[in-house]
């Protein structure tokens, strides 16, 4: 018996399956966003349920701004030799940044405004994960209403989320730490592009507060550098003094000398000394001397009466060019800006998902899945019939003619009908590799289509283990009553269906699952003399044979029919057990027609044409 299968169909579309292959087009892009579209959305609601919970949480904190400007200054008794241009490199500005930084700046402004005891200023920075649901289900009882009751309200304080948590008892000590870790989290200090301003900046729960510590810092930078010249100035004040003192004793006896040398007229004015006599000095050099210790004595005086300057009025080289004010809107935490960044952040997560998913998922999901891990064709696709991924009413192509799933089927009987040759197929069989398949959905939906076209049609239950398409389609006495010799007077109207079946209980009873058995009775319903018994020649009988689940030596019956297709369900069935289920096929030489794909959510096979 000749037949054709899907190995024999055009080269050109062998060709034209291995173009595809290669490239990735927009239909590849569509079918995978639509294969986990519900894993985009389900990370994408997470995300924004996560930056919602965020914001209804979280604290509104302020932060207000300061500015300073540093100009560097000469000292006085070094700018009388006309201008000097003196700048700071960017070493120096970080300097003075570093000690805006700094813990002794933060101690001066600690101390100055008593944040020690400030209750505002010493709150958590961030609240608890116990403090946040406390938050989330305050705010539910207030929407809801369920506060007035007294059962509900003490359910939520059985979980100890009715209550604040209560600080701990820190030490004076760490009340300090805390104090400062708190401070040198909130201060933000910045370089105003390369210019010689400091922007100073502090983050509070309080606005007022934010800039009232804005604005210390600022003034504690000042003071400090007023302070810290002030102290400069002292020490070397008191050097100076000293070596003052050192230079008149030294000046008063170069003059005395050169005084000495004029009053006697001698150019000797040493003493001799034993063993030789001493270098004697002209009035020249006594001159010099007296005038160089005179000169040198001036300009300490100098310095000194400047140093003295400095600590009775001392000049800080920054000045505050910008008080911070309140502010009058929260800096964060932004709603708008955080939910766009959640969205931003869910999509780029639920894409990864998903492409994980597709790259470690071992299930058929396409027809080129099928093609290129089984070598066998895809006869068609079926989509499910609501979004709880169902499988198919029984009577589907008859209530919703036009729905997709009528669709798909047709276009799959329109496959089966194109693989014939020298003649029509007759005895088509439909097996899957487990018993919770839509098997029997596609059996009857298949049987209707092929008695709606005007043909004889029959199903014959051969799935004697599971026995759905009997328990959905056969009538309750079908069971009971007892069998009859010859099998087709065991043949039954489906009811409310266009077509006949044979029960599951008469295959196993007369052991038609046997091939020559099943042989013999499928010569028997399609003879030419049947009418002479009052029974009409069947056109298609369809077989629903057991699954691989059932055992691999109830499926030899297929080796006796036309052809096979295997209902796989997309997303579910695992490439292995299919690639198990057409070895067995292949090995009782079992002709197999394709798989038929079920519950397909892309619809990417195309009607071929002859």
């Amino acid at each position: 018996m000749n037949r054709m299968f899907p190995n024999q169909w055009p080269s050109t579309t062998d060709q034209q399956a291995s173009v595809e292959q290669e490239f990735i087009g927009l239909s590849d892009i569509t079918r995978f966003l639509r294969c986990y579209v519900g894993t985009i959305i389900a990370c994408l609601a997470a995300a924004l349920l996560v930056a919602g919970f965020y914001n209804l949480t979280t604290d509104p904190t302020f932060t207000a701004s300061a500015q300073i400007l540093i100009e560097p200054k000469l000292p006085q008794h070094l700018q009388e030799g006309g201008e000097v241009n003196l700048s700071l490199d960017t070493a120096q500005v970080e300097s003075q940044i570093a000690v805006m930084q700094s813990e002794k700046i933060a101690a001066m402004v600690i101390d100055q405004l008593k944040l020690i005891d400030d209750p505002e200023f010493n709150r958590p920075q961030a609240p608890t994960f116990r403090e946040r649901f406390r938050r989330i289900g305050a705010i539910l009882l207030d929407a809801f209403g369920p506060r007035k009751s007294a059962w509900f309200t003490s359910l939520w304080e059985h979980f100890g989320l009715g209550v604040p948590e209560t600080p701990a008892t820190l030490t004076d000590y760490q009340k300090s730490r805390r104090s400062m870790f708190i401070f040198r989290n909130g201060i933000d200090i910045r370089r105003v592009g390369v210019s010689y301003a400091i922007d100073i900046s502090f983050t509070s729960f309080d606005p007022e507060g934010a800039a009232r510590i804005a604005n210390a810092t600022a003034d504690a930078f000042v003071r400090e550098q007023i302070e810290t010249k002030t102290d400069a100035a002292k020490e070397g004040g008191a050097w100076l003094e000293q070596r003052l003192g050192q230079l008149r004793t030294q000046m008063n006896e170069a003059m005395a000398k050169a005084q000495e040398f004029r009053s006697r007229h001698d150019y000797s004015v040493g003493h001799e000394a034993s063993g030789g006599t001493s270098a004697v000095p002209t009035l020249e050099e006594l001159e010099v001397t007296a005038e160089t210790y005179q000169k040198m004595y001036e300009s300490f005086l100098q310095a000194y009466t400047n140093s003295v300057s400095q600590q009775s009025y001392p000049v800080a080289d920054a000045r505050v060019i910008t008080a911070a004010t309140a502010p009058l809107y929260p800096s964060a935490p932004r709603p708008k800006l955080f939910l766009a960044l959640a969205a931003v952040t869910g999509l780029i997560l639920g894409i990864g998902i998903s492409f994980a998913r597709h790259t470690f998922d071992w299930t058929i999901r396409s027809p080129r899945h099928i093609r290129d891990n089984l070598g066998v064709e895809c006869v068609g696709e079926v989509p499910p019939t609501s979004w709880r991924m169902d499988s198919g009413r029984l009577d589907e192509v008859v209530k919703y003619p036009y729905s997709p799933f009528s669709h798909g089927l047709r276009k799959a009987r329109t496959e089966i009908s194109l693989a014939e040759t020298s003649h029509p197929i007759r005895f088509l069989g439909l097996t899957a590799v487990s018993n919770d398949s839509s098997k029997s959905s596609v059996a009857s939906n298949l049987a209707t289509l092929y008695a709606m076209s005007g043909l004889k049609t029959l199903v014959i239950d051969a799935d004697i283990r599971a026995s759905m398409t009997t328990r959905l389609l056969g009538p309750s006495w079908a069971f009971d009553r007892p069998c009859q010799d010859p099998v087709r007077l065991n043949i039954v109207r489906a009811p409310g269906r266009p077509f006949d079946m044979l029960p599951s209980s008469v295959v196993d009873e007369k052991h038609l699952l046997a091939p020559d058995k099943m042989k013999a009775l499928l010569a028997e319903l399609t003879a030419s003399d049947l009418a002479a018994y009052q029974f009409a020649a069947y056109d298609i009988v369809i077989v629903n044979l057991p699954t691989l689940a059932s055992g691999a030596d109830e499926l030899i019956v297929g080796s006796v029919l036309d052809c096979v297709v295997i209902v796989a369900e997309w997303g579910r069935t695992q490439v292995e057990t299919l690639r198990e289920l057409v070895r067995t096929l292949q090995a009782s030489r079992t002709p197999i027609l394709g798989v038929l794909l079920t519950k397909a959510r892309a619809m990417t096979s195309k009607r071929r044409k002859a």
